[in-house]
């Protein structure tokens, strides 16, 4: 499992346990799993996918960050206006 912690510069938007992240990648979507490599990337305007087990959770972002550490992913945005 992976510690996923979802932020904004308003408010917190998900904290929790996930099986999957994807992500809008500024070279395109990526996929962080469960002992994924250690990174940092930009993110760019798209959707960032969660899933809980069959049950995925979706937010729409303009930008921002990502970083992955032991199992632990936690994601800076800016989230766009629906």
């Amino acid at each position: 499992m992976l510690r996923l912690r979802i932020v904004s510069p308003e408010k917190i938007i998900f904290t929790g346990e996930v099986d999957s992240v994807l992500v809008p990648g500024e070279l395109g979507e990526f996929e962080i799993l469960n002992n994924h490599a250690p990174i940092i990337s930009t993110l760019s305007e798209g959707r960032v996918v969660y899933k809980i087990g069959e049950e995925s959770k979706l937010c729409h972002v303009l930008g921002g960050f990502v970083e992955v550490q032991k199992n632990e992913v936690s994601i800076c945005v800016e989230l766009k206006n629906d």
